[in-house]
């Protein structure tokens, strides 16, 4: 098995033999991994392999479904996910969905969302967080006009950048992403991946790709599911040229999944 700590990286998230149920049904299998911080992590596997399922763990977003529940450890930063506030949590770990979901607001109180509900209420202060959250999304010069205008008439691509900087607002530590770009045009895909390479400047980044490609063009790690088990991580480089596993090579070249 390969290893999975990365001695020379700072870790963000720690995740050790982590198994995880959907009432009786098992879908993840003692997974461990390190997620190195202030990098983009890439997760690849076929449909169904878990990595969603192991993405929505790192924030509790499971806790929806009544029957679901993990076993194991989640350390952020040295702290149970599972002893913290979920608030607080999901503060300090945001999530961007597959399908863009604004809220039916303006722009402008699409991403102040979340900063008046965690207590910002100065006008001068929310200006100011939400036009640094729109600059770091790379969505300030195409709204900044119409900020007080609804969310749904921006594009696809500019209604998840919005999603983006609706999740950075509150200035996580680290930003989950499920398939940001699946349901989008090539190049509205294009703006978010150049995206992510700045974001990594201020928060660590985990995406879930259903696109070996995507993930060979921007992450800086990757690991392989396949049917509930992580089967390897490395640099991507290394993994996708000389993967250690017969599994992982298997998929990255096409013989199954």
């Amino acid at each position: 098995m390969t290893d999975r700590s990365h001695p020379g990286a700072a870790h963000k998230i720690k995740v050790s033999h982590l198994n995880f149920y959907y009432g009786a049904f098992q879908a993840l299998y003692d997974v461990s991994l390190d997620v190195p911080a202030n990098r983009i992590t890439a997760l690849i596997g076929p449909s169904g392999c878990g990595k969603s399922t192991f993405l929505r763990t790192l924030n509790r977003m499971y806790e929806t479904a009544r029957s679901a529940r993990a076993e194991g450890a989640v350390l952020l930063e040295d702290e149970s996910i599972f002893d913290m506030d979920v608030t607080v949590l999901r503060r300090r770990v945001g999530m961007v969905f597959q399908k863009s979901n604004p809220f039916p607001k303006s722009i402008f109180d699409n991403v102040a969302f979340g900063l008046r509900v965690n207590g910002t209420t100065g006008k001068a202060a929310l200006r100011e967080a939400v036009e640094k959250s729109l600059r770091r999304a790379a969505l300030w010069d195409e709204v900044k006009d119409k900020l007080h205008r609804s969310a749904y008439g921006l594009s696809g691509g500019q209604q998840q950048r919005l999603c983006i900087a609706r999740a950075l607002a509150v200035d996580p530590d680290v930003l989950l992403l499920d398939e940001p770009s699946s349901a989008l045009d090539p190049i509205a895909t294009a703006k978010i991946e150049d995206l992510l390479f700045t974001l990594k400047e201020f928060c660590t980044v985990v995406i879930v790709t259903h696109s070996m490609q995507q993930a060979a063009r921007v992450a800086d790690y990757t690991g392989f599911f396949l049917l509930g088990r992580f089967i390897e991580f490395n640099k991507t480089e290394i993994l996708f040229k000389t993967p250690a596993q017969k599994e992982t090579e298997d998929y990255i070249t096409g013989r199954f999944g």
